[in-house]
């Protein structure tokens, strides 16, 4: 019989002064090395549980209302941490309980820098370690795939991209080898390539130390390539429990068969019809686009190099068309949409949109260009003002270019407009507080289409969405691209949503683009090495063909010349009349 590691029993969790109960009744058991995965929608409870494991909830005005929760040690009684105090409770976390959080940048200390934060978490638990903290710290930055360890521990974590934060907590949480570890979303931001080296890392280091793991995510891949047993939460209960391999061979509950049934399945759905090679002109065309950023060394911290964040990229976008632009985090993709929008400033190229370079135009000239590309971002938290309503959210774009319509016409274009992305009809008079994750990019959504613009940029839209969510809103966007006759530049770093929406891809690797085709030839042959390993790292879609592999390793990074070097010219070979790849030798 396994050991017991943690119980939970007959777990109750209220909030407010009503005591309204989010978590009913729970009970659950993890056991010393397995991992046991948590799925549900937004909604359901599970961060809610986790959090009063660690006993946050109190923190963030919730309380446990009924029920224990048992931290198990070989040879002693069950510490109920239900009723432990706040000191003794901080001689649990992180030592014997540790947890990896879903938004790195709240969860990180702004103004202490990555090694100290995780030399702070060493000395707290491991005081008999001093002299070695710095050491433990840069090698489990290493173990984390962290770029020039050394420099990212010196560094803060506003200096580091997002995927390179959740890398940062990941480590902090198994620097001290806890018993237990409590993975909330932890691979939501990250690409492919290194949410493979992650899930194989937490899964090494538990086979390691015989750690359980209690895993909480919403992507099914995931589920099928790490669970040992899973656990389907709704409206705070346990709806379906048991092996993973049954739970997918054999889902009993119809709520985890309509989970199964929604999530994406790369290379097992039909693929989408290829799409006719345009004959229009395209609405966007991009030539030989180019965007550097200073790189400054030295107490005077004087301009030595230059980092290429994009080079020499070329592609067109076709009304009606869905391109999508794959890659690993940093390799140009985001900064690519920043270019396109004016929001980073380009070096050299042009971007011809409605036959306007308007990588070229400023004032009145360029604002009324953006009328015709705008962008949805990632985070539909930060992307939308908390003190305005949904309705002067949708009219502010409107305002600000001088388009104002009477109030009588306002209200029904704009409940027009709600409706078309299937938002609630009194959506007009709420905030964004008031709607969920999916509710928020919707009307993100819903403000990008106000001015209908003939390009829209999508920059990981659906990334933080559950998977029923991220399919409505997927509808959405497949929906609206159609109607409209607009082109749709869909930047993703996951390839079952990829293939369910893109028409053409864009491979993206250290800046410059190394292959690029139509979806289906892309993905059902792919030319270049870097697309193969990219394709490789996917999340299998059942725990029985999950298999052994060591994740493919490799500087992915956008490189550094000196200031006024260049990489060579890319030369390209086709694959077929459509599909290119770029000559392995001249990548950057």
């Amino acid at each position: 019989m396994p050991e017991q590691l943690l119980s939970l029993r007959n777990l109750t969790v209220a909030f407010g002064p009503s005591a309204k109960a989010v978590v009913h009744d729970l009970s659950l058991d993890l056991y010393r090395g397995e991992i046991l995965t948590l799925v549900g929608e937004s909604g359901s409870g599970k961060s809610v549980m986790v959090k009063a494991v660690m006993r946050l909830i109190d923190h963030q005005g919730g309380r446990i209302t009924g029920g224990q929760i048992l931290l198990h040690s070989p040879g002693k009684a069950p510490l109920d941490l239900v009723r432990q105090s706040e000191r003794q409770l901080r001689g649990v976390r992180g030592a014997r309980i540790a947890m990896i959080f879903q938004d790195p940048m709240t969860s990180l200390n702004p103004v202490m820098t990555v090694g100290a934060q995780l030399v702070e978490a060493i000395r707290q638990h491991r005081p008999h370690e001093e002299q070695t903290a710095k050491a433990r710290a840069v090698a489990m930055l290493e173990k984390v795939r962290m770029t020039d360890p050394m420099r990212r521990f010196d560094q803060f974590p506003h200096e580091l991209s997002g995927g390179m934060r959740q890398r940062v907590m990941i480590a902090m949480a198994l620097v001290c080898e806890p018993d237990i570890l409590i993975a909330d979303e932890p691979t939501t931001a990250l690409d492919v390539t290194v949410q493979a080296e992650i899930l194989h890392l937490i899964r090494s280091l538990q086979r390691q130390t015989g750690m359980g793991v209690l895993f909480i995510t919403h992507d099914m891949g995931v589920v099928a390539e790490i669970a040992d047993r899973v656990a389907v939460m709704l409206k705070g209960r346990i709806v379906e429990e048991g092996p993973a391999a049954r739970v997918f061979d054999q889902p009993a509950h119809e709520y985890t068969q309509r989970l199964l049934a929604a999530a994406p399945k790369f290379r097992e759905a039909d693929a989408r019809p290829g799409a006719a090679p345009p004959q229009a002109a395209p609405v966007l065309s991009v030539s030989h686009l180019s965007a550097r950023f200073p790189v400054r060394s030295g107490l005077l911290r004087r301009h030595t190099a230059n980092l290429h964040a994009v080079e020499d990229v070329s592609f067109d976008l076709h009304s009606g068309e869905t391109v999508a632009v794959i890659g690993e985090s940093g390799c140009g993709k985001s900064s690519l949409a920043k270019c396109l929008l004016r929001l980073v400033t380009a070096q050299e190229g042009r971007a011809l949109l409605g036959g306007k370079d308007i990588l070229s135009l400023s004032g009145p000239e360029l604002r009324l260009a953006r009328n015709d590309i705008q962008m949805v971002f990632q985070d539909p938290y930060a992307a939308l003002d908390p003190r305005m309503s949904v309705r002067q959210i949708l009219v502010e774009p409107l305002r600000i270019r001088g388009l104002h319509c009477s109030p009588e016409a306002s209200d029904g274009s704009l409940s027009a407009l709600i409706a078309r992305v299937g938002l609630p009809t009194d959506s007009l008079d709420r905030y964004p507080h008031q709607f969920s994750g999916g509710q928020r990019q919707r009307i993100c959504i819903a403000r990008a289409f106000v001015l209908r613009p003939k390009v829209l940029i999508a920059d990981e839209p659906v990334s933080a969405l559950d998977v029923a969510v991220q399919e409505q809103v997927l509808a959405v966007l497949e929906r609206l691209t159609k109607e409209e006759g607009m082109g749709l530049l869909f930047i993703s770093h996951d390839m079952a949503v990829v293939e369910r929406i893109a028409d053409r891809i864009l491979v993206m690797y250290r800046g410059g683009l190394v292959e690029q085709g139509p979806a289906a030839q892309v993905l059902a042959r792919p030319a270049h090495p870097y697309t193969r390993r990219l394709l490789e790292a996917v999340p299998v879609s059942h725990p029985g063909r999950r298999f052994a592999r060591a994740p493919a390793s490799g500087v992915t990074s956008a490189p550094v010349y000196p200031i006024g070097a260049s990489p060579p010219l890319p030369m390209w070979d086709k694959v077929s009349s459509e599909h290119r790849v770029r000559r392995w030798e001249d990548a950057p």
